[in-house]
């Protein structure tokens, strides 16, 4: 374990027992501010937002370009993690998707992990989650930053003239975690290897999203580069030409 770590060592050996069960529950790491029943399905892409239409149905150019200022997040669901969780399947054809992976993209175009953070599964969510000691220090101290580093592996792997295609997510492999699996006190929905698909070069590329857990309806990354990892490095889960094979099935 590397010193910059500062989970109490009670902490680390509960985290520890965690990844042996699989559970599903960086540089721009530290911390950011402030049984299974199977639904049927295809699966969704991320499409881009339409611009906005004038009132005679024509998409309104600006009049007066806006001066260019720093990236910033979108909202994905300001303040849900507080509240208690629903049974609710998310959707990845919702506005709240969109948004999320819209700030995943950023964050990876960037190399600022921090412009994820709506996207990131809620550290109040979290702690409603895991029936473990100190979860808020395992959100910060494991998860934010295993995934802080995996922002950065793939902010070198994307060139600077990429684009964001769509976000394939395997619906059909999505399942209910029922709460006692993987010391969870509380159920989710849970899916893996979701892919985001990207042009650079006038060719289609992607990389896969380990592991999107729900929250009250909503798809949220846990796991980025991968769930498990034998050193504290930043991993790329299966970049490939093409949009590569959603999947496996599986985890929690």
């Amino acid at each position: 374990m590397e010193l910059s770590r500062r989970v109490p060592l009670l902490v680390t050996a509960i985290a520890a027992a965690v990844l042996l069960a699989g559970c599903g529950a960086g540089p721009a790491a530290g911390h950011p501010p402030g049984g299974t029943t199977r639904p049927a399905g295809a699966a969704s892409a991320l499409r881009s937002p339409a611009p906005a239409a004038s009132p005679s149905g024509q998409a309104s150019p600006s009049t007066t370009p806006s001066p260019a200022g720093p990236p910033s997040a979108l909202p994905v669901a300001p303040g849900a993690g507080a509240r208690p969780q629903t049974r609710a399947l998310p959707s990845a054809d919702s506005a709240a998707f969109r948004e999320a992976m819209t700030d995943l993209w950023l964050a990876v175009t960037t190399g600022n992990a921090r412009l994820a953070l709506p996207a990131f599964f809620p550290l109040a969510a979290y702690e409603q989650v895991k029936a473990i000691p100190y979860p808020a220090a395992d959100w910060h101290d494991r998860l934010w930053h295993d995934f802080a580093l995996d922002v950065g592996a793939a902010h070198h792997l994307v060139g600077s003239d990429a684009r964001l295609v769509r976000v394939i997510v395997p619906a059909s492999d999505a399942a209910w975690i029922d709460p006692g699996v993987c010391v969870n006190s509380i159920g989710y929905w849970h899916v893996p290897g979701a892919r985001v698909v990207y042009s650079e070069h006038g060719q289609e590329r992607s990389f896969g999203i380990a592991s999107l857990i729900s929250w009250r309806g909503v798809w949220y990354v846990v796991h980025f580069g991968a769930v498990l990892r034998s050193v504290v490095t930043g991993i790329v889960d299966r970049p490939a030409i093409g949009p590569g094979i959603p999947g496996p099935p599986g985890g929690c």
